[in-house]
């Protein structure tokens, strides 16, 4: 029978893609702190020895943006010409704009207040700052109600970060990825790992034969259960047998290029908007993190195995245009009764949204890498099972 294989990859902090969206997020941060109702679309480019940070934003608040943007750097490792970029260094550019007057015509008055469609104790509604499709997934197959093959590949770059900041492998450098593909049985559950896929950038002294010793040992045997890899499964470290040029000096970065990498690694559909840089009005960011706590929730509390739930929006509209789940045949209940189910237990309109996950806080940098979901290292109000008592009243 032929295999059934499902593969997905991680970056570490230090890969350019995940710097800009640690700088974008880091923004937003210190502009929450200081105005909660700050409006923000951030995004960042970078390159060997430029950082240039564009976008929208209208706020009470005042940062130093090249400050931020230098110590964002500092912490993710950057510390060094010797590795081709340096966050004392760096040029930094800003170019900011308010946000369009258009927009925010839709998002402080929304759709249907403009329709007087709303009660007196309806006042605080706000449209959405965009239209689109958003999508949220959950299946019980890890402990954190997510696919196993992002979970793994997460597990793995996060502890390529620590090995090197913890002084474990003090030759390796901040830019890395890992892939992990998982062979499935025919119920489609995990049965053994098929291949890891590692590539370190690292010092120019240490030997690949090094490299390839260590990273098994420290990295790969400490996050993969030994149950899971049998004398098949194929390791490849390194695999192009060289990897000192990386981070910002190897390859561009840009904020919002890695979204499966954020979500669910390819295993769930994906509606094609960026998360980071980007303020909780924002429905890109706050209905994905909405509808990953619906199905969520609905998985811990037994109503299904897997819970894919997608949430569309049209622009300074408060209510969804809809919402649709598929349970993938794993449901107790019918899908349209979830659906009535979803309706009534959580507001998904963008205020509702907001109050319900309280989005306006400085939670946001903490998400830039290793995953916006499933994560266990940090408390993020979309991953809380609260809503688990009230849903398996449904049972």
């Amino acid at each position: 029978m032929e295999k059934i294989l499902f593969t997905s990859e991680s970056v570490t902090e230090g890969h350019p893609d995940k710097m800009c969206d640690a700088i974008s997020d880091a923004i937003l941060d210190e502009l929450l702190k200081q105005d909660p109702q700050s409006r923000v679309a951030c995004e960042t480019t970078i390159t060997t020895g430029l950082v240039i940070v564009m976008g929208e934003i209208s706020t009470k608040a005042y940062i130093d943006i090249p400050k931020i943007v230098r110590q964002t750097i500092k912490d993710i490792g950057y510390t060094s010409g010797e590795y081709g970029f340096d966050a004392d260094t760096c040029g930094v550019i800003t170019t900011i704009d308010e946000q369009s007057k258009d927009i925010s015509l839709g998002i402080d008055k929304s759709f249907e207040l403009k329709q007087n469609d709303v009660t007196d104790n309806e006042l605080e509604i706000i449209g959405a700052g965009d239209q689109g499709m958003m999508f949220g997934y959950a299946s019980n197959e890890t402990a954190e109600y997510m696919p196993y093959p992002i979970s793994l590949a997460h597990k793995l770059t996060y502890r390529l970060a620590q090995v090197r900041k913890e002084g474990v492998l003090n030759y390796l450098r901040p830019d890395g990825k890992a892939q992990v593909t998982v062979e499935y049985d025919k119920n489609e559950k995990p049965i053994r790992i098929d291949s890891i896929v590692i590539s370190t950038q690292h010092d120019t002294t240490v030997t690949q034969e090094t490299i390839h010793k260590d990273i098994e040992k420290y990295v790969i045997r400490e996050i993969i259960p030994e149950n899971m890899i049998d004398k098949d499964t194929r390791l490849f470290i390194n695999p192009t047998g060289r990897f000192v040029i990386g981070g910002p000096h190897g390859d561009s970065g840009l904020t919002g290029r890695k979204i499966i990498v954020d979500t669910y690694g390819g295993y769930a559909r994906h509606g094609g908007g960026a998360f980071s840089g980007k303020d909780c009005t924002k429905v890109d960011r706050s209905a994905s993190y909405a509808a990953r706590y619906v199905a969520k929730n609905i998985v811990a509390a037994g109503l299904a195995d897997k819970c894919e739930i997608q949430l569309s929006y049209a622009i300074g509209v408060a209510q969804p245009l809809s919402i649709s789940i598929n349970t993938f045949g794993t449901s107790k209940l019918s899908e349209e009764k979830l659906i009535s189910i979803i309706r009534k237990n959580f507001d998904l309109q963008p205020n509702g949204i907001i109050k319900m996950l309280d989005l306006r806080r400085p939670i946001y940098r903490q998400t830039s890498a290793y995953g916006h979901f499933g994560r266990t290292d940090i408390d993020l109000p979309w991953e809380r099972l609260d809503k688990v008592a009230v849903l398996n009243q449904y049972l």
